[in-house]
């Protein structure tokens, strides 16, 4: 659907500034728009880097078995089929620990691994186990402590304040959950 919707608003812009007589400012937008991109990307990427750095670290540390302990009770609760499966509980307090620190970009790779672990223990292949939903819930809401992206684009577009972001960030990540989670029971 979007292959069809994308080229026709590209089209629309276009005739539109050929007809409006802004074909200039179209075409410096473009450019514009591609820098503000590039410079956007470049800072990005300096703080991905350090974060995937660090979680990669921490997995090979005993930083992440302490974490795992800590969130251990809330795992157990929140995944009762995992209780027998210490590998996968790593990964899914992994993926955890990476959304409550904000790093959007590193818990990617890790919920991608903690999703094909449970897929290889769900017994129905073409259906999501209640664990497998919870995870979707609990990403989706992606809880966060410290929103470190969030900062970084603040930050990278010249926020006189960048870090003024979290309490209502907090805020909202609550919600979310309890609103993923209400809405999650109606389809139980």
């Amino acid at each position: 659907m979007l292959n069809i919707v994308w080229p026709i608003f590209i089209i629309i812009s276009f005739s539109y500034a050929i007809f409006s007589g802004n074909l200039e400012n179209l075409n410096s937008s473009i450019f514009k728009s591609t820098e503000d991109a590039i410079n956007l990307t470049l800072s990005l990427l300096g703080t991905m880097c350090l974060w995937n750095g660090i979680m990669q670290i921490a997995n090979k540390t005993s930083v992440v078995e302490h974490l795992t302990k800590i969130l251990k009770p809330l795992i157990r609760i929140l995944f009762p089929q995992l209780k027998n499966k210490p590998e996968i509980q790593k990964e899914v307090s992994m993926n955890m620990i990476a959304n409550i620190l904000g790093l959007g970009n590193a818990a990617t790779p890790l919920g991608l691994k903690a999703m094909k672990s449970m897929q290889k223990e769900n017994t129905k292949k073409d259906t999501l186990s209640d664990s497998m939903m919870m995870f979707i819930v609990i990403n989706t809401a992606s809880i966060q402590i410290i929103p470190t992206t969030v900062i970084a684009i603040r930050n990278s577009l010249g926020s006189s304040n960048p870090t003024s972001i979290v309490f209502p960030v907090w805020i909202a990540t609550i919600c979310a959950a309890i609103s993923r989670s209400f809405s999650n029971k109606d389809f139980n």
